[in-house]
């Protein structure tokens, strides 16, 4: 089981619910995402924009919900997704 794993098999980014409930939420379309290698990968590098509290990758339905301090930076986000190797499409309806 990997680090990110509960005991239950679920996962999570490592951040914690509270912290996230005083950010904005923005969901976003990322494309390329296959496995659970990609839900780390773009986990990881979205964790590492400052100024986000928490990530949720959902890989079946190609959507990134990020929580950030003062509301997501899109180009931020955008350019963090893309150097981790996938493709940030833009915000999901």
């Amino acid at each position: 089981m990997s680090s990110c794993c509960t005991p239950d098999g679920s996962c999570h980014s490592g951040s914690t619910g509270e912290a996230a409930a005083d950010g904005a939420k923005a969901v976003y379309a990322v494309t390329g995402m296959t496995c659970s290698h990609c839900e780390s990968a773009v986990t990881k590098a979205v964790s590492g924009v400052e100024g986000v509290l928490s990530v949720d990758v959902d890989v079946k339905t190609g959507r990134v919900t990020v929580v950030a301090e003062q509301g997501p930076d899109d180009a931020l986000i955008a350019k963090a997704v893309d150097d981790a190797g996938y493709e940030l499409t833009g915000r999901a309806a």
